[in-house]
């Protein structure tokens, strides 16, 4: 359609890629968010990790894989983004990162996940407002017209 290779077209991708990458890196610092929600987007690679066992000549990577993001609600920017498992060290890495972008204390949002329970504790400590929002707690909101 192009004219050009398919790995001349995916190469160019990658380093697009990672050039929006080191920008976002540099330029998102000192950001003057004052409400962040986290949250973790579930997908996979190959096949489902229930799949994995039985998928013909899957790759090493192959499995869940989760993007964890960080969203501004005041701005509609996602300042902080990791992809990686759901866990403890993938939420560390998040909420580090995240903290190391912002200018001010923020008001941080959670789903009920536990690992951010360590990651916000570690990379604020007592230097943010935190709150995780639960399910019942979500739907109750839902019925009430709150959200």
């Amino acid at each position: 359609m192009t004219g050009a290779s398919k790995n001349t077209l995916a190469k160019l991708v990658e380093d697009a890629g990672e050039a929006f990458s080191d920008y976002q890196d540099r330029m998102f610092r000192d950001l003057p968010c004052q409400r962040v929600q986290v949250d973790e987007i579930w997908n996979f690679v190959y096949a489902k990790a229930k799949n994995v066992a039985s998928a013909k000549a899957a790759p090493a990577e192959a499995g869940d894989i989760w993007t964890w993001t960080a969203l501004c609600a005041d701005f509609k920017l996602i300042p902080s983004w990791y992809v990686g498992s759901r866990d403890t060290e993938t939420a560390r890495h998040l909420i580090c990162d995240l903290a190391s972008r912002l200018a001010n204390r923020v008001q941080l949002t959670s789903d009920g996940h536990g690992p951010y329970l360590a990651a916000v504790e570690d990379s604020f400590g007592a230097d943010i407002d935190y709150a995780m929002l639960g399910e019942a707690l979500r739907g109750a909101s839902r019925r009430c017209g709150a959200l």
